[in-house]
């Protein structure tokens, strides 16, 4: 009877706005054994009409009387004559708790009750519903599975901000790093090629040939081999 009920009620739904991509998890009204008390008192007051209205009555506000749980918020929907839809979304619901009276303990119906944070009692309340046990373990999924999805977006933006910070960081301490092997113009300015007594270092000048000079007049000796050293012409004979 509650899954009859269930498919009727998902029939029923034009009232219904959905945002893009929200999916129904799950929707009812309140139990048609709700409405024994009704003929029980009615029947006997039809004699004098009064126990006409009261069925008549209470029969259109249970059948135009529908909940709607999806994946993104909660519905009540009510109203004969007029139409009266509140909807709370998952994020702001604070608890939800479920009770039964004696008879709605006797016949499987009860009522859940949802509060909101901030919110000043109960906010809304499927009143009747088949099964409260079921009703509220399925909005507690759909809580539960709002809030780790929000959860993890929030991680992974945290996440990211981090990965960002280090980057800076990294770049800002992290400099192009020179090559040891290769001495730039800077590193070899302002550097002399002479000694101290004004000579000159053999190959600074970029001459291959190291012949050395006679030491007067700084010509070259022709006959200069490599690594001979000419004397000063008068100086070779040393005896007196």
């Amino acid at each position: 009877m509650a899954a009859s009920r269930e498919r009727a009620d998902e029939r029923d739904l034009e009232w219904l706005s959905l945002d893009d991509g929200e999916e129904i998890v799950w929707t009812n009204g309140p139990d048609r054994r709700t409405l024994i008390p009704a003929f029980a008192i009615g029947i006997p007051l039809s004699i004098v009409l009064i126990g006409v209205f009261i069925i008549v009555g209470e029969y259109l506000r249970v059948t135009n009387t529908h909940y709607v749980v999806t994946d993104s918020a909660v519905y009540k929907k009510t109203g004969v004559l007029s139409r009266d839809v509140k909807r709370i979304e998952h994020e702001k619901v604070q608890d939800i708790s479920y009770s039964q009276s004696a008879l709605g303990a006797f016949f499987g119906y009860g009522t859940v009750e949802l509060t909101t944070a901030g919110g000043s009692g109960v906010e809304m309340a499927f009143k009747a519903v088949p099964d409260p046990r079921t009703v509220q373990q399925r909005i507690s999924e759909q809580l539960k599975r709002h809030r780790d999805s929000g959860d993890s977006a929030a991680n992974g933006d945290v996440l990211e901000e981090i990965l960002a910070e280090l980057r800076a960081i990294r770049s800002a301490v992290d400099g192009p790093v020179p090559d040891a092997g290769v001495a730039s113009d800077s590193d070899t300015e302002g550097v002399s090629d002479s000694l101290p007594d004004g000579s000159t270092v053999p190959g600074a000048t970029g001459d291959d040939d190291p012949v050395h000079d006679d030491g007067r007049d700084g010509s070259r000796d022709p006959n200069a081999t490599r690594g001979e050293v000419q004397a000063p012409p008068g100086d070779g004979d040393t005896s007196r």
